[in-house]
């Protein structure tokens, strides 16, 4: 007689929550103004708004793009909030900072919209940890600071070797 295999896993009450299901489709470019500056070295503000003027930003639609200036120049912040106008119609999201800040904001913002966290009240919360997406730190730190105000428990990695985090006292 064969013994029944029982998932104890399955049978625990623990819920897996896997931040991969947060991450944002969708194209990330980064639109470098190192390319608007003279010589690499000043903005012109009339050229300038007469580029952004006429430039097709129609081609950064539905895109996730990041600002940076990569020129050993200083770029007033006006020149930003400008690209940042001209995009905003297009883009789904534009940010100040390299594509890893650009990844951080974006999402951040998807488990700000997405992770609610009164559907995890008072239940025992393992948070995954590696996985093919890369999460950024600061998303982990955001589902603590989401989660630890509602559940029972929460934990990180897998059901057999999960790294307590937090514990409500009773």
């Amino acid at each position: 007689m064969e013994k029944e295999i029982i998932n104890k896993v399955a049978n625990s009450g623990l819920i897996n929550l896997d931040l991969a299901e947060f991450y944002p489709k969708g194209e990330r470019v980064v639109y470098d103004i190192k390319q608007n500056l003279w010589q690499e070295f000043v903005l012109k503000e009339k050229e300038f708004r007469k580029f952004v003027k006429e430039n097709d930003w129609s081609v950064y639609q539905d895109k996730y793009v990041a600002l940076l200036n990569s020129a050993d120049a200083i770029v007033p912040s006006w020149a930003f909030m400008i690209l940042t106008e001209a995009l905003e119609p297009f883009a789904k999201e534009v940010v100040n900072g390299d594509l890893e800040t650009l990844e951080t904001v974006i999402f951040l913002n998807s488990m700000e919209k997405n992770l609610h966290p009164e559907d995890y009240t008072d239940q025992r919360v393992i948070i995954k940890g590696c996985g093919e997406i890369p999460i950024p730190d600061s998303a982990y730190v955001k589902a603590v600071n989401l989660l630890k105000p509602v559940v029972k428990s929460l934990m990180y990695g897998e059901a057999c070797s999960a790294v307590p985090v937090y514990k409500k006292r009773k």
